[in-house]
């Protein structure tokens, strides 16, 4: 935990603008209880911002319960190192293989989930890895995804009518070029 306590006051450093990294390190005082599921208040979540080869398309994801067009990811499940969640769940939810994650977090987002079931409303605490796929990029969808698609990043950036997150990772991933 000491290397995501590290990870996180690098990325409060260099993205100061955006807000939550103070709450991310906040939440992760509470120890290891956090990484699990069963952590009714919230708990952290791995997010894959999946790239291609060639940098200009990220794979989405039609989620099946939210009903939305959404970055792979999720639940840590136990697993403190958060980089290793997002490419498990790259791996498991797009089907692809020799993907490669970098070690440092490419964004945060602190969301609430609305209360379904015996689950009640809680936050997920999303560290987000970019993953980039290799030279085969056929991907399989599984039973989490109603449809999975390669999308242009510039037109996730700039559309109005994208998820908020998942515009402000385009313009992110625009930046470092």
């Amino acid at each position: 935990m000491d290397a995501l306590f590290a990870q996180l006051r690098h990325y409060r450093q260099q993205w100061p603008q955006e807000g939550d990294a103070g709450h991310f390190e906040a939440f992760l005082e509470a120890g290891q209880r956090v990484f699990f599921r069963d952590a009714l208040e919230g708990h952290f979540t791995g997010s894959a911002w999946l790239v291609s080869a060639d940098g200009e398309r990220v794979l989405l994801t039609h989620h099946r319960k939210l009903g939305r067009w959404l970055q792979l990811g999720g639940h840590a499940d136990g697993d403190t190192d958060l980089a290793r969640v997002a490419l498990r769940e790259a791996e498991e939810e797009s089907g692809l293989v020799d993907l490669s994650v970098e070690a440092e977090p490419f964004d945060l987002d602190r969301h609430r989930i609305p209360a379904r079931g015996d689950e009640p409303e809680h936050w997920h605490y999303d560290v987000r890895y970019v993953v980039r796929a290799g030279a085969n990029e056929t991907y399989v969808i599984n039973e989490e995804s109603n449809a999975l698609a390669w999308r242009s990043i510039r037109e996730i950036a700039e559309d109005p009518s994208a998820d908020a997150s998942l515009m402000r990772m385009a313009r992110k991933w625009l930046s470092r070029a």
